[in-house]
């Protein structure tokens, strides 16, 4: 397998559930920032995957993969013994959709208005819709260890990246105590920490 990515973009959840499924898989770094969007090897990402964003993994018999909630799961399934999600057909997998749902929906796009240029009037609203979000996420995250939880799972490397966000838009967390925790806790997992050195963010 072979994982598009761009360094601290969504595509790190990906990142960090490959390294923690233990399975083969390459990299290729996409720079976003030019237009047409080119891999690191100099292809038109484009090409590669229409939608022109990342993550997109292309797959051992040469199929394209897209969509991060889409590509967690199918990491997870491909590694079942790591338990990075709960087996298809329970209840508790409808959970960890609901989760990549909630993040995808109200953590990930409430951040993009944060990231180009806007009033401040704008971005203050947008933060303002996150940090509802984060009062139920902080109380789901004072009372377990992770979102479904005393087992870490692919829900929680999405929000680790979605939370991680926070410091590029230069916005604090403090009123999240629970959150910072659990970034910190997350971070210090092996296979964040790989993912975060392979894509220069380790601190």
């Amino acid at each position: 397998m072979k994982l598009y990515f761009s360094p601290g973009a969504c595509s790190l959840a990906s990142h960090i559930a490959l390294h923690a499924s233990g399975l083969p898989f390459s990299v290729e770094k996409v720079n976003l920032r030019v237009q047409p969007h080119q891999t690191e090897s100099g292809a038109d990402f484009s090409a590669i995957n229409p939608k022109g964003y990342v993550p997109a993994l292309q797959l051992d018999n040469g199929e394209l993969l897209t969509e991060g909630a889409a590509i967690l799961q199918y990491i997870a399934d491909q590694a079942a013994g790591k338990a990075l999600a709960p087996a298809n057909g329970t209840l508790a997998r409808y959970r960890l959709q609901e989760w990549l749902n909630y993040i995808a929906t109200e953590v990930h796009k409430n951040f993009s208005p944060l990231f180009y240029p806007g009033s401040d009037e704008a971005k203050q609203q947008a933060w303002d819709k996150l940090t509802a979000r984060f009062a139920l996420l902080e109380r789901t995250l004072a009372q377990s260890p992770y979102l479904l939880g005393a087992q870490f799972s692919v829900a929680d490397a999405y929000l680790f990246t979605c939370l991680s966000w926070s410091r590029y838009v230069q916005r604090s967390l403090a009123d999240f105590p629970a959150l910072i925790d659990y970034q910190k806790r997350v971070a210090a997992l092996p296979a964040a920490q790989a993912a975060l050195k392979a894509e220069g963010l380790a601190d």
